[in-house]
């Protein structure tokens, strides 16, 4: 597989569309409207007490898993929808791609205050909470599996989708037997790392504070920031142990048997000489119980819904390329112009609301945009240069994957934001202390993202083109042009991705930071996002969110979109 790096990019094509627009004059409604019903919520609001006794952290640690379930379920559901939809129509594609780039970019910490205190405003306070809860672990968790998918089925071999035409499949059997299973092995290693981002965001999905109103619920999230803020290292220590332990029991019963069982999705023509194990794999495919569950039940159900799925689905997929774009009905035609007044009404109230923002507070925005970018930028390129040679090696050997993989799950699944106070600490009193310190925040958040993405890349190199590269004897540099980076090229352009969006939403807890009973803070537009949420600025927090979200949008479409479609066109596994 010899392929030269090639970047020919569309570069005519606009960044922004008149679909990006409406998506975001929708988006600015949706803040304008979340702001006016915070208005609307109480003065003084106080959460539960937290014990840190040390028999309630499996109580803790049951709710917070749970939360972690019903969000990695929602995420899944996104991704399979999300991904299908725009990967099979040209048309969902112009709907759906730029919603995700803007639904991506938003910041997880400044979208929250807004969700969190309108859902207060029209629901039970407990119930608001708890779903808040969850929507941020979503927006924590979503956006790399749906990447991840979309990038998946996008590069498909051809002779594949030749075979699943030939063989006159519907939509149904084609997406079960063909695109999910080529799909699952990106798909496993990005929940592995959607499920160490929804840690991370953990303390702040569970206590969350909006001037004097107290927003938190039971859970190991807000275990471990109340022991972080008496001091409790003792505590400090169970709530990082009772973590660990979550982690490597995920990873033993969970993630590792996943693996093992999703081995036989791998696109080769040579078996591997070491197959992933795994013992509780090995245990349950020898059960009683679970044979006579897949006689009797499993496997009955799957047979109904096949039926059922090819009933619906019965006429066969297109032979290679996605659908050209359709007509759409007058219904659909009508209920877009309702959507489409009812956006621009809310844009122009979100903009009279925008217009009494003094010029001076734009001025900082834009500084602080620039200096955010500068610092997401360095942590990009610290991450990708020590993640794509590490990723290599622990994904080409199955060994070194075995041993290393619970390790990396742990380090990266640690709440970066629990052991950020150390940080500032060492860091304050040294020359641009919290500068540095805001861009290790930001590098120990976003470059698991890389790193699990480039693991999912190299193992799934076909061992066939491993054999054929040490037969010709190409070695060094030469093996790394010519099949390692093309290889990991698509795997590697959705790691930087995410991990860029991740850097921009770290920013917010980086660059503002209330340690001590004092404010640190530094120039950025995540300092002044996090200072309009303390302060209650709700003008200053649409203004600087808004323009965090454009300008990641720009990024995207100028840079990274056009690497998929480089990702797309030239490096397939054919």
């Amino acid at each position: 597989m010899r392929r030269r790096f090639e970047l020919a990019l569309n570069w005519s094509r606009p960044a922004l569309t008149v679909g990006d627009g409406l998506i975001l004059l929708a988006l600015t409604t949706l803040l304008y409207i979340g702001a006016r019903l915070a208005l609307r919520t109480p003065a003084a609001i106080t959460g539960p007490a937290i014990s840190l006794s040390p028999t309630a952290l499996p109580w803790y640690a049951l709710m917070s898993v749970g939360r972690m379930t019903a969000a990695y379920l929602l995420s899944l559901l996104f991704t399979l929808t999300y991904g299908y939809s725009s990967a099979r129509s040209r048309t969902a594609e112009k709907i759906l791609s730029p919603m995700l780039d803007v639904l991506q970019s938003v910041p997880i910490l400044s979208f929250l205050p807004v969700v969190l205190l309108s859902l207060t405003a029209v629901l039970p306070q407990g119930v608001a909470v708890e779903l808040s809860s969850i929507i941020l672990i979503v927006t924590s968790q979503a956006w790399n599996m749906a990447f991840s998918f979309f990038q998946s089925l996008l590069t498909l071999p051809v002779e594949m989708r030749e075979a699943s035409a030939i063989f006159r499949l519907n939509p149904w059997l084609r997406f079960k037997t063909m695109e999910l299973p080529f799909a699952t092995l990106g798909l496993i290693w990005n929940s592995m790392m959607s499920w160490a981002g929804g840690w991370f965001f953990l303390m702040a999905a569970e206590t969350f504070t909006v001037g004097s109103r107290d927003f938190r619920l039971p859970g190991l999230g807000s275990y471990l920031q109340t022991a972080a803020n008496s001091g409790d290292l003792r505590s400090v220590l169970l709530g990082i142990g009772t973590l660990v332990l979550i982690i490597v029991l995920m990873d033993q019963c969970v993630w590792r048997a996943i693996l093992a069982w999703a081995d036989k999705f791998k696109v080769e023509m040579v078996g591997s000489d070491e197959a992933p194990e795994s013992w509780f794999y090995n245990a349950l495919s020898r059960s009683w119980f679970l044979e006579q569950f897949g006689l009797r039940l499993w496997h009955p159900l799957t047979e109904r819904v096949d039926a059922a799925m090819g009933d619906l689905f019965k006429t066969p997929v297109a032979p290679v390329e996605r659908t050209a774009d359709e007509r759409p009905s007058m219904a659909l035609i009508l209920v877009g112009v309702v959507a489409v007044a009812v956006v621009i009404y809310g844009g122009l109230r979100a903009g009279a609301m925008l217009i009494t923002l003094p010029i001076g507070q734009w001025g900082r925005i834009g500084e602080g945009l620039f200096a955010t970018l500068l610092r997401v930028t360095l942590s990009l390129i610290i991450a990708a240069a020590w993640t794509i040679p590490v990723g290599v090696w622990i994904g080409t050997n199955r060994r070194l994957s075995a041993m290393l993989q619970p390790i990396v799950q742990i380090v990266a699944s640690v709440p970066a934001t629990a052991l950020f106070p150390v940080i500032l600490v060492m860091l304050i009193n040294v020359a641009g202390g919290l500068n540095l310190a805001a861009v290790l925040l930001m590098l120990m958040g976003t470059q698991w993202y890389v790193l699990f993405n480039v693991i999912a890349g190299a193992s799934a190199i076909p061992q066939d083109l491993g054999y054929t590269t040490d037969l010709l004897q190409v070695k060094g540099w030469e093996r790394w042009r010519t099949l390692i980076l093309p290889a990991l090229f698509p795997y590697l352009i959705t790691g930087m991705i995410t991990a860029g969006g991740g850097a921009w939403n770290a920013s917010i807890v980086a660059e503002y930071v209330n340690f001590g009973g004092k404010i640190h803070s530094t120039l950025g537009v995540g300092a002044l996002i996090a200072e309009a949420t303390a302060t209650g600025n709700y003008t200053l927090l649409l203004g600087a969110t808004l323009t965090l979200i454009l300008a990641v949008i720009m990024i995207n479409r100028l840079f990274w979109r056009r690497l998929y479609q480089v990702a797309e066109d030239k490096y397939r596994m054919e």
